[in-house]
């Protein structure tokens, strides 16, 4: 045929469509099952291409045209209404079981590196329910149990421990391998069911639950199945696993520190404690030097002490201090690694001498193991952080405080006092504290962070962005709308300018 002829003169095109679509081959797909089709109407044609590269190299299979394979449509700046009226228009199938997402769902996707669990918030709504899809069976079941912690209750009992457990260990192994999208997926996966009200009893259970992914109900199924799972004990058999436990468990010792230990090839306490080569922190000595005492449990008995102590301190030079347990302890805990103390007075500015203060005091008595104060960093200028795990910039000390066992209740002594051996012949004990100050205009939201628990802070900050375009942190609530700062006297207020049932520290075990 002679390639001339008028009838192929539109081969001078193809090479940009050659060029788009060619990044599918090069590119190995990791994700199989999910078919994703950027809509380009209102985004364009040079963001999708872009989009459409991005994921490819991220492993995802896109395709250029809607075709049968396709699972997720994925559109920006269009309503679910609009993306149907479209597949309308072009008289395409609507035979398949589109899920329709809002571009929100493909960027999380890209930070992530791995499809994310689809959330109702990542669904553009096409019908009543949050469902979007094409597929009239499609379950609505999700809005029965929130995506968002803070939308839901979670006691300290956990029912379904015997997944919540595996969970936990496979989402602390990624952090372990600083691998943050999968734990967070974990994460959030383990916080539903730990608000379940009845065990899981088959993997029916888990139909139209929020946040578990197909990788999840693998390892319950094999759970329900087996009693166990294979991946979760080979994780914590593992030597990395292993050592990274007791690494991180060490006052002072963080993952990047961990790293650098298991790389030098140590292994276990013993190695650390023998090496002499290594830049120890002060902290770091002597969080060794107590590692018996700090690493076992901290009775509520204890942490009451603890209380006690420090505010009869505070309140000798400041009466009116509010002195206030939070942590696991306020969420009703027996047990604690250590006891965080929020501080503060309703007397504007004297907050600020109260931890000099208190510090100087327990050197006096001889209390002081270790401190490490760290000044306030606070501006009052700027928003709250966008990151919900951003640390907060209240004035605090770290410490390894000396409690004497006599200050524990009698009646209570032998009832949950955790020690090792080795301290039978002492009258005391290392404990770690935490004392946090805080003006009392930032109090209500202090008090709300410091009580956790962290996943459920985390869902409340990500509720709050994007739900209600607000920005929460441990020190303010920031309408983005209004661009105003709201302000709180209670944790029910913060609560409330979220338009949220309060939620109390009892029921935040998520």
């Amino acid at each position: 045929m002679d390639l001339a002829t008028p009838a192929l003169m539109p081969r001078k095109k193809k090479p940009k469509l050659v060029h788009v679509t060619s990044s599918f081959y090069r590119y190995e797909v990791k994700f199989k099952g999910i078919v994703l089709y950027l809509l380009e109407r209102k985004m364009g044609t040079s963001r999708r291409n872009f989009l459409m590269e991005l994921g490819r190299k991220r492993g995802f299979q896109i395709e250029n045209e809607l075709r049968d394979s396709v699972t997720h449509i994925v559109a920006e700046n269009n309503t679910g209404i609009e993306v149907l009226e479209w597949l309308q228009s072009a008289k395409l199938t609507m035979t398949n079981a589109y899920q329709i997402l809002d571009i929100s769902w493909f960027t999380e996707c890209m930070g992530a590196g791995y499809p994310i669990q689809v959330e109702c918030r990542h669904r553009l709504q096409v019908q009543e329910d949050c469902s979007a899809s094409f597929n009239p069976s499609a379950s609505s079941s999700c809005v029965h149990v929130s995506p968002y912690a803070c939308q839901r209750l979670t006691p300290l009992q956990d029912i379904n421990r015997i997944f919540t457990d595996s969970l936990d260990i496979l989402a602390e192994n990624y952090e372990f391998w600083e691998n943050k999208g999968p734990m967070v997926s974990f994460r959030r996966s383990s916080s539903v069911l730990k608000s379940l009200q009845s065990p899981i009893g088959s993997i029916n259970d888990l139909e139209g639950l929020p946040l578990i992914g197909v990788e999840m109900k693998y390892i319950i199924e094999e759970i329900l199945e087996e009693g166990k799972c294979c991946r979760v004990l080979e994780v914590v058999n593992s030597e990395h696993y292993k050592a990274f436990k007791v690494f991180t468990s060490i006052f002072g010792v963080g993952v990047k520190t961990a790293e650098k230990w298991f790389r030098m090839g140590l292994r276990t306490i013993e190695d650390i404690k023998y090496r002499n080569d290594l830049r120890l922190t002060s902290m770091q000595k002597h969080g060794l030097l107590y590692y018996e005492d700090i690493a076992s449990y901290v009775s509520k008995m204890e942490a009451d002490a603890v209380e006690h102590l420090v505010k009869n301190i505070i309140c000798e030079f400041v009466p009116d201090a509010i002195v206030t347990i939070t942590g696991g302890f306020r969420r009703g805990k027996a047990v604690g690694h250590d006891v965080d103390l929020l501080i503060t007075c309703p007397r504007i500015g004297v907050e600020k001498n109260i931890l000099h203060n208190t510090i100087n005091v327990l050197k006096q008595q001889g209390r002081l193991l270790f401190h490490d104060i760290i000044e306030s960093t606070f501006d009052d200028t700027k928003r709250p952080s966008r990151s919900v795990d951003a640390l907060d910039h209240y004035q605090k000390s770290f410490i390894i405080l000396k409690l004497l066992k006599k200050e524990v209740k009698a009646e209570n002594r032998g009832n949950g006092w955790t020690k090792p051996e080795d301290t039978d012949l002492r009258d005391w004990k290392a404990v770690r504290v935490d004392l946090v100050i805080t003006p009392h205009e930032q109090y209500a939201f202090a008090l709300l962070g410091w009580t956790g628990s962290p996943q459920f802070e985390r869902d409340l900050r990500r509720y709050a962005t994007h739900e209600k375009k607000m920005m929460l942190d441990n020190h303010a609530l920031y309408d983005k709308t209004k661009q105003i700062f709201l302000r709180a006297r209670t944790e029910e207020d913060i609560f409330a300018h979220l338009g949220l049932d309060y939620v109390a520290p009892m029921d935040r075990n998520a």
